[in-house]
């Protein structure tokens, strides 16, 4: 460390003997000696320091998880339910409940919780508010205090899960992410950076227009790619109630639609990479081959360069993971705001 950085060796023990007093540094077993001299003691992000929670309001199920400094989940929890009957004050207790019951599994670990983050399907202002969420019904919604005074941070659930992909590693440095859910979000990564737009709300990839003269959407526009390729589209074509059952169905036409949505997008930032989260990881198979039709046929450059079409590592946990992954990355990426705070 003293070599990579310039500084001298008496500074970066000064330094790291502050990171291992702060519980963000463990030392391990010394590397084996390479010259003469004392050997140097080996580091690594302390599991038992601080840790980030995560948490989840989507349409069908809320979520939360306590991942430590390393990124390793610590405790998951989850509810299904259906979140738009109630309004967003009564969706936000839930979550908040949830939030208060991952911060004691945490502390009765001997963990130090440094914040929450939640990920909701809208779009998401700088300050936190949540604009709007069509498929939850939320519009100009303030989050507010979820654990008892804790740090909040607020982000769209397709982001968060995009740079949850991008940490498990596996990638290359520029895709997209799309979460297939009720409502149909993407993540964009270029160079290794979440890509935001000019006001933070890219990604809405959901309400494209597969057919300008298709059905209403809840956005208040026709034929958006969520009304053939989102969740409760895809069991209503199936004819099926639940999506362990989509594994027997015909797939085409939310393929064909996903396909035209991925094709636009392709076209238009020359990305090489989809991953396909949520509940098109699992059936991927089955809308692989009229996904792959339509990109084959739309993408100006898939002769010379063809889309590469993964299913995301992560599945459904991906949001909430990212959630607590941007807590844990508040921390390594300021380490002395955190240590002036415990």
């Amino acid at each position: 460390m003293a070599a990579a950085s310039g500084l001298t060796r008496a500074t970066v023990s000064a330094l790291v003997d502050d990171l291992i007093a702060g519980s963000l540094l463990t030392e391990v077993e010394p590397a084996p000696r390479t010259g003469a001299g004392r050997p140097a003691a080996g580091l690594r992000l302390a599991p038992d320091g601080p840790a980030g929670v995560g948490l989840e309001i989507n349409v069908d199920y809320r979520a939360a998880c306590v991942a430590d400094l390393t990124g390793r989940v610590r405790h998951r929890l989850v509810e299904p339910g259906d979140q738009r009957p109630d309004d967003a004050a009564t969706a936000l207790a839930g979550i908040s409940r949830l939030a208060l019951q991952a911060r004691r599994l945490a502390e009765a670990d001997g963990l130090t919780v440094a914040g929450v983050a939640l990920a909701v399907p809208g779009l998401v202002a700088g300050d936190g508010m949540v604009r709007v969420a069509p498929n939850l019904g939320w519009h100009d919604v303030t989050v507010g205090d979820l654990a008892d005074g804790l740090p909040v941070t607020v982000d769209n659930e397709a982001n968060l899960a995009a740079l949850s992909e991008l940490a498990a590693g596996g990638l290359p440095p520029s895709f997209v992410y799309i979460s297939g859910e009720i409502g149909i979000g993407a993540g964009i990564v270029l160079d290794g950076a979440l890509f935001r737009g000019a006001r933070g709300w890219s990604g809405e990839i959901g309400h494209l227009a597969v057919d300008p003269d298709g059905p209403p959407c809840r956005c208040g526009a026709r034929g958006c790619l969520e009304q053939y390729a989102g969740q409760e589209a895809m069991l209503r074509a199936a004819g099926v109630a639940t999506v362990a059952e989509l594994t027997g169905a015909d797939l085409t036409t939310a393929g064909r639609a996903l396909g035209t949505a991925i094709a636009a997008v392709v076209n238009l930032l020359d990305i090489g990479t989809v991953v396909l989260g949520g509940i098109y990881a699992p059936l991927l198979p089955l809308l692989r081959p009229a996904i792959g039709a339509e990109v084959d046929r739309r993408v100006l450059t898939a002769e010379w360069s063809p889309v590469e079409l993964r299913a995301a590592r992560l599945g459904p946990d991906a949001a909430m993971r990212g959630a607590a992954g941007a807590v844990i990355r508040s921390v390594l990426e300021d380490p002395a705001g955190w240590l002036g705070r415990a």
